[in-house]
């Protein structure tokens, strides 16, 4: 049995680490609010921009655009989004894992694929298993803004334009609640999934539709990037809430049992001085 004195010494430890962990759980709600909130303001701004983009791809005027269009796909990128810091459970290795699995499902080949990785785990990760990387970003704030990322999407967004790359799929976690996040995956381009509408009417193009989408359709597909690391990011702190909510947990029952073995062994150490004062005092009768 360990001695009361190491006993006290893990108590202490376990304690401090329960002060740690429970101040980090209180930050990362703090951060989750207002992550939460980001990407709920940043929705009306994509799903505006979305609905102008399928009123001028429904309209019966001849606009197109390469981003509208499907091509023989011979390379594809890949953005990952994930955390600079651990400590947040399962959150980066979900999504590292999905791009894992999904690369060796579709690609024989390390000609077939790049990816552009966003956050520190997923850099080290490619880096690590020896991935090709066409560009990478650590070090994205907290509460994101969108000159933190512009250059990178930006750059990706030109690699399709310059056929560089073929299509463009994104990974990340969704945010669904504050206890819930889900690894996704979707297809940034070519732009596939914009319904048409009769709205086109509402709308007077100048100077035309043709020159307002070359502008429209990179600026979407850039929207869309920013949208899913706002996403990745309320995920983020959610995820990170709720291990150290978790780690909190555990710590309190370290205490409670190493309190519990802290006073039996106080009680058989007083137990075991009595009997030898006891003892002694027999002893000498």
């Amino acid at each position: 049995m360990a001695s009361i004195r190491d006993i006290k010494t893990r108590m202490d430890s376990t304690k401090k680490t329960k002060q740690i962990t429970a101040a980090m759980e209180m930050v990362s709600a703090s951060k989750m609010s207002k992550a939460e909130q980001n990407a709920k303001g940043f929705v009306p701004y994509s799903a505006k921009i979305q609905e102008v983009v399928a009123s001028i791809a429904a309209g019966d005027s001849e606009a197109t655009h390469p981003m509208l269009e499907h091509r023989d796909v011979k390379k594809t990128g890949y953005i990952v989004i994930t955390s600079d810091r651990g400590l947040a459970g399962a959150y980066n290795s979900s999504v590292l894992r999905h791009l894992y699995e999904t690369v060796q499902q579709r690609h024989n080949s390390k000609d077939e694929y790049t990816v552009i990785a966003i956050g520190r785990m997923a850099y080290e990760f490619c880096q690590k298993q020896n991935m090709p990387m066409a560009r990478s970003l650590v070090g994205v704030s907290d509460q994101p803004n969108f000159t933190d990322i512009k250059e990178l999407t930006s750059d990706t967004v030109r690699m399709y334009g310059d056929e560089e790359i073929d299509e463009l799929n994104i990974f990340y976690n969704h945010y669904v609640s504050a206890i819930s996040q889900q690894v996704t995956s979707t297809k940034i381009l070519p732009i596939t999934d914009i319904e048409g509408n009769d709205s086109n009417n509402e709308y007077e193009y100048e100077p035309d539709q043709q020159q307002i989408l070359e502008v429209l359709l990179p600026q979407y597909a850039e929207s869309l990037i920013f949208g899913a690391l706002l996403d990745g990011k309320a995920s983020e702190h959610a995820a990170r809430r709720t291990a150290m909510n978790s780690a909190t947990d555990n710590a309190n029952e370290i205490i409670d049992d190493l309190e519990l073995s802290y006073n039996r062994a106080r009680q058989g150490a007083i137990t075991q001085e009595i009997t030898e004062i006891t003892g002694g005092v027999a002893a000498l009768e």
